[in-house]
């Protein structure tokens, strides 16, 4: 029998950052549930609403999510939806199942994330049929190509990979018939924070330099030196959780560097508090009578980067 191998720091390091993944869910479950935004799909990946959430976490999470779909539904209609996506860090996501529903299927939509969150979800698709009816709808064949760690179907593709293996990653994809001629969107939210600097740069320079029309939404801190940004760093910290990617995470033109210096050849980044007033307003008053608190102070960006 082989030794089995020892648990390393690496390993308590990565548990943790996965563990990130259901602290996001059950984050947007709340919220969901009090009516910040609809998603009928992601009660089957968090089956119960858990403890009562803060308003501007609720109001954070609502103004990420808009702020994220805007961006991927603008470039899905500028390019027709003749274009694929790539999700890295998706965790137990729900946006395929919104595209599908709302007609706006790219070509191919790919998720990729850690081996253990992809058998999760996968999981959850093969027993749930709300999730695995949608997948099947926009399949060709009788048979999907589905085993632990991953799922293929004409649309719709999940990859367990580590995203700090660039070859490994490209090698993944491209069996999965990734297309680097295709105009392609990547997304990526609070995920490059967990990678140290040179790795979070080579997924950047992979990705800027593997396709001829791209599009990049990072969701991601900043002005991480303050003093609500140390608090998240202490409070990650108690639970073996590092930001190792936090010193790009210091500005806007931090997060911007990253891009530019990688072969980004237009980066923008806006905080979240400008993400907020971009809102429809409608739907921001309705909110505050939700809260009955003040607009939220958020911390995070969008940096949005094309070459």
């Amino acid at each position: 029998m082989a030794a089995r191998q020892p648990f390393t720091d690496t390993d308590t390091a990565d548990e943790a950052v996965r563990a990130t993944c259901d602290d996001a869910t059950t984050c947007k479950r709340f919220a969901t549930s009090k009516g910040y935004w609809k998603d009928p799909y992601i009660q089957y990946f968090v089956r119960s609403v858990g403890d009562r959430k803060a308003p501007e976490i609720n109001r954070g999470y609502y103004a990420r999510v808009q702020g994220v779909n805007h961006l991927l539904d603008a470039f899905l209609r500028k390019t027709q939806c003749d274009c694929q996506v790539i999700n890295l860090g998706a965790g137990l996501d729900t946006t395929f199942w919104r595209l599908k529903d709302e007609n706006l299927m790219p070509r191919k939509f790919f998720e990729v994330d850690f081996p253990t969150v992809v058998a999760r979800k996968i999981h959850n698709i093969k027993t749930k049929p709300p999730l695995s009816k949608p997948i099947i709808e926009t399949h060709s064949t009788d048979s999907l190509l589905l085993d632990a760690h991953s799922l293929e179907s004409d649309r719709y593709c999940i990859i367990g990979a580590d995203l700090r293996d660039i070859s490994s990653l490209d090698e993944k994809l491209k069996k999965f018939q990734l297309n680097p001629e295709l105009p392609t969107l990547l997304l990526s939210e609070c995920v490059l924070v967990y990678m140290t600097p040179s790795h979070s740069s080579n997924l950047v320079h992979w990705a800027a330099e593997t396709f001829h029309t791209a599009m990049f939404i990072n969701y991601e801190q900043v002005n991480m030196s303050d003093r609500f940004g140390q608090v998240m760093i202490e409070n990650l910290q108690r639970r073996q959780c590092t930001l190792a990617g936090v010193e790009a995470c210091q500005t806007l033109d931090s997060q911007k560097d990253r891009f530019l210096k990688t072969g980004w050849e237009h980066v923008d980044a806006l905080d979240m508090m400008t993400v907020y007033t971009m809102l429809p307003q409608d739907d921001v008053a309705r909110y505050y009578k939700l809260a009955h608190l003040q607009l939220v102070n958020g911390s995070a960006v969008n940096a949005v980067a094309e070459s």
